[in-house]
C-alpha cells in the first residue's frame, strides 16, 4: 500500500511532506513523526507530568494527523501548530477527567527522569522536579503558555493559534506565569545550586 517516492530531506515542508504521506509515501510519515514526535511528547509531559500518558498523548495526535491527511488544505495552518493544538486538547481533556475522578496535580507522582544516572545529574534532577512542580501550581491556561513559549519555543503569535487567543493575551499569560514561577522558585535558590554557598 505505502510505496517510497524520493528521497526526503530536512527542508522538505511539513505540508509537502503529510501529502506525500496522503499518496502512500511511508517515509514521509516517519519524517513527520521524527520531526514532532519528541517535541509533542515533552509538551504533554509537562503538562501531565506522567511520561507513558505524554507518549499516548503524541501518538494519538500524530494518529489524527494521518487521518485528516487526504483533506489537509495546504496554507491554511501548519502542521506544528495543528499538532500543538491537538495534543494540548488531548493534554485538557485528561486534566479535566483527572480533577472529576478527584485526583489533583499534587497527587500525580513526579515524572521519572529518562537521561542515564549519573552523579551530576542530581542537581539537574532536583532542578526539572522544582520546575515541574512550579509549573503543575500555575493556573492551566497560565502553565500551557509558558510551556508553549519558554520550553517549546513556540512564538507568540504561534502559540496564540494554538491556544485560540490573541497574541496580546499570550504575552499577558506568559508574563504572569514567569511572575508566578520566579516567586515559586526564589526561595530555594540556594537548595537548588543557583548560589554559592558563601
Amino acid at each position: 500500500m505505502f510505496r517510497q517516492v524520493a528521497p526526503l530531506s530536512d527542508t522538505v515542508p511539513d505540508d509537502v511532506l503529510l501529502a506525500r504521506y496522503a499518496e502512500g509515501d511511508a517515509s514521509a510519515a516517519s519524517e513527520l513523526s521524527k520531526r514532532h514526535g519528541s517535541r509533542l511528547i515533552g509538551l504533554a509531559w509537562r503538562m501531565l507530568g506522567d511520561r507513558a500518558e505524554a507518549e499516548d498523548i503524541a501518538q494519538e495526535a500524530m494518529l489524527r494527523l494521518w487521518r485528516m491527511a487526504p483533506d489537509w488544505q495546504a496554507g491554511q495552518a501548519q502542521v506544528s501548530t495543528w499538532l500543538y493544538q491537538v495534543a494540548r486538547n488531548l493534554c485538557t481533556d485528561r486534566l479535566r477527567r483527572r480533577r472529576r475522578a478527584q485526583v489533583g496535580l499534587q497527587d500525580v507522582a513526579e515524572p521519572v527522569d529518562p537521561a542515564p544516572s549519573v552523579p551530576d545529574q542530581m542537581q539537574n534532577a532536583a532542578r526539572n522536579a522544582a520546575l515541574q512542580q512550579a509549573l503543575a501550581d500555575l493556573p492551566e491556561r497560565q502553565r500551557e503558555a509558558v510551556i508553549l513559549r519558554h520550553i517549546e519555543g513556540l512564538s507568540n503569535p504561534e502559540i496564540g493559534a494554538v491556544m485560540d487567543i490573541s497574541v496580546e493575551a499570550v504575552e499577558s499569560l506568559t508574563a504572569r506565569g514567569k511572575r508566578s514561577l520566579a516567586q515559586a522558585l526564589a526561595g530555594r535558590r540556594a537548595e537548588l545550586g543557583f548560589e554559592d554557598g558563601g
